[in-house]
């Protein structure tokens, strides 16, 4: 005897916005419990392990050691997570099961809060959004399913989970509900209907998640002022998106390079993941400033790095580079936007301190959109996350250096896994996309 298929629903607009307004609140909830974890977890291994080891160990050696011997702990940490826990998605995994089937598997969730935190913890070059993502985006899924909805509304209450996250994380609603909704296609935002439930989950995560840590709401950089914007400022957000298209393409060359030396470890995942820690710590015993994910770090280089030289920062920015393209392959889990904008920043300065006439924060700001842009393909959003966490007025230019980085990298996409939107019975489907060159992907199976 068969048994029928249950009749799948959809929502009126008034119970889109209920379940999005919940989706928002839940979301911020979990950002904070997830913020507060990282936080505890990074002051007791980089503040408190290292005061205890002076007073029990007086001497030079473990101090001196101790970043690379943390961050090869970590690394093993991270391995025995994925062994035992199983291997979570990445972006692009997760951009994959927004398309098909619209929701994300909850099943990932303690795998990969687990490996996110050790990976975070142990200093590697990927942040806290791509975890946070998945959870919340997963959230939203899961709702949809209970409730028996369809694919195209289960799709939208995902998105809300997803722009909680983000929201809650950048700081900038508005971005990263944009974001999350730019993110999943090569050529610009496509299921338009889910703008205004993802804004508001977006808003409503936010605002719980400042209320709830006490973080201050606005700008979370100190750029310098910039004067009043000029023609000429327009010209140079142009350049600048040009050349951080280009130095998107070196960070493609170099994470192809290290995804090809590291395959024959692919399937050891543990010793995979201790030899990626030990690569971090390394790295950062001769350049300290690629450690870790780079949210803290751009304001350091904002108030210091100038003192560092043209030489010294181009070097920081292809060690950062090396960095993240280790991290990812060893098989670490977290984001890969602000070590993005880390690299943007360094080569920005850069380029500021050789030609003077270019303004230190027009040239670091446009930097970060263009290399970012390149790689995520979210020229919109990432013009709207950097005018408010810069805090500044410069989003002409920073949207002329992220169309430019767009349009010159059409063809090179790092996550594989973004494509035109997928199209279910009623729903409307747009103009088909022609289909672009794919350069590597930053995923891990």
């Amino acid at each position: 005897m068969s048994t029928a298929a249950p009749i799948l629903s959809d929502l009126s607009y008034s119970q889109v916005m209920f379940w999005s307004a919940a989706i928002g609140v839940a979301g911020g909830l979990v950002a904070t419990a997830y913020y507060y974890l990282i936080e505890g977890s990074m002051h007791l291994v980089w503040t408190q392990v290292p005061e205890l080891i002076q007073v029990y160990f007086p001497g030079e050696f473990f101090i001196h050691n101790y970043v690379w011997i943390a961050a090869s702990v970590g690394g093993l940490l991270v391995g025995l997570s994925l062994y035992y826990m199983g291997l979570p998605g990445e972006v692009a995994f997760v951009v994959d099961k927004v398309h098909d089937p619209g929701r994300i598997d909850m099943k990932q969730t303690p795998a990969m809060i687990v490996a996110s935190l050790f990976s975070i913890v142990a200093g590697g070059s990927a942040g806290p959004e791509a975890p946070l993502v998945q959870v919340n985006g997963s959230i939203g899924g899961w709702v949809g399913t209970k409730l028996n909805l369809s694919l195209a509304s289960v799709r939208i209450l995902t998105f809300c989970g997803m722009s909680a996250a983000l929201g809650a994380f950048f700081g900038a609603p508005l971005g990263g509900a944009l974001f999350a909704l730019e993110i999943p296609h090569r050529r610009g935002l496509e299921y338009y209907e889910a703008i205004i439930p993802a804004v508001l989950s977006a808003v409503l995560s936010f605002t719980v998640f400042r209320f709830s840590t006490g973080l201050s709401i606005g700008g979370m950089y100190h750029f310098a002022p910039i004067p009043p914007l000029t023609l000429m400022n327009l010209l140079e957000g142009a350049i600048l998106g040009a050349v951080g298209a280009a130095v998107a393409l070196l960070f493609v060359l170099v994470f192809r390079t290290v995804g090809y030396l590291t395959a024959p470890l692919h399937h050891q995942t543990i010793l995979l993941a201790t030899l990626g820690g030990l690569s971090i710590g390394l790295i950062a015993l001769v350049f300290p400033q690629t450690l870790f994910f780079g949210e803290e770090q751009i304001e350091t280089v904002i108030e210091h790095g100038a003192s560092y030289g043209i030489a010294l920062l181009l070097a920081i920015g292809l060690a950062k580079m090396l960095t993240i393209s280790c991290t990812l392959h060893a098989g670490f889990r977290g984001g890969f936007i602000f070590p993005l904008f880390y690299i943007g920043s360094v080569v920005g300065l850069a380029i500021s301190l050789g030609f003077p006439q270019i303004h230190p924060t027009i040239a670091m700001v446009c930097m970060m959109a263009a290399v970012n842009v390149a790689i995520t393909k979210t020229p919109i959003s990432s013009t709207v996350i950097l005018s408010v966490i810069a805090d500044t007025s410069m989003v002409p230019v920073i949207v002329i250096a992220s169309l430019t980085s767009f349009l010159l990298t059409t063809q090179v996409s790092l996550i594989k896994t973004q494509r035109s939107r997928t199209v279910t019975a009623g729903e409307y489907q747009p103009p088909a996309k022609v289909p672009s060159i794919e350069a590597g992907v930053l995923t891990q199976a």
